[in-house]
């Protein structure tokens, strides 16, 4: 059976100067700025602010400083009506969640394979890393000889694979 999720929301443009953003917001996304800006530059607006009936940003505060240094004065934004709980554990979980991912190089490498990001850094380099160079100045590791083990119940030997 499917759990009951609220699924009401409203896609409306707005002007960006009506936004309110949330007084208490306790993520310092100043740093961020210039990496979403340009995300925004490079792929389109993809993930609209999300805010309450009265215009309180709930989720986009960066996407909001963002647009707004690149001289945007209108833009869509989701508007929700959920109540105050709800509202408070969707600023903290819209951000908290995401932590918990964590990359899968291997996918990752692929899918860095011949992108361009017109010469911005967003930071991959520092992700996908050479496993060869990291382990290049290890002190190799005295080899032991292969375990034998026999057979309790037929008296067969076998060597322990390594």
């Amino acid at each position: 059976m499917a759990k009951k999720i609220n699924m009401e929301m409203e896609l409306r443009k707005v002007k960006l100067s009506d936004l309110v953003p949330y007084e208490n917001n306790p993520r310092n996304n100043d740093e961020a700025v210039p990496d979403v800006e340009e995300s925004m530059v490079q792929t389109g607006y993809n993930s609209p602010i999300v805010v309450s009936k009265d215009m309180v940003i709930l989720a986009g505060h960066t996407r909001l400083k963002s647009l707004l240094d690149a001289g945007v004065e209108e833009a869509p934004v989701v508007v929700i009506d959920r109540t105050a709980e709800q509202q408070k554990k969707f600023r903290l979980l819209d951000n908290k969640t995401g932590e918990k991912a964590v990359w899968d190089f291997s996918k990752l490498e692929i899918e860095l394979d011949g992108i361009d990001f017109d010469g911005f850094d967003f930071g991959f380099d520092n992700v996908v890393v050479d496993v060869d160079e990291l382990f290049e100045d290890a002190e190799p590791k005295e080899e032991k000889e292969p375990k034998q083990i026999q057979c309790p119940h037929c008296g067969m030997w076998f060597t322990e694979k390594r």
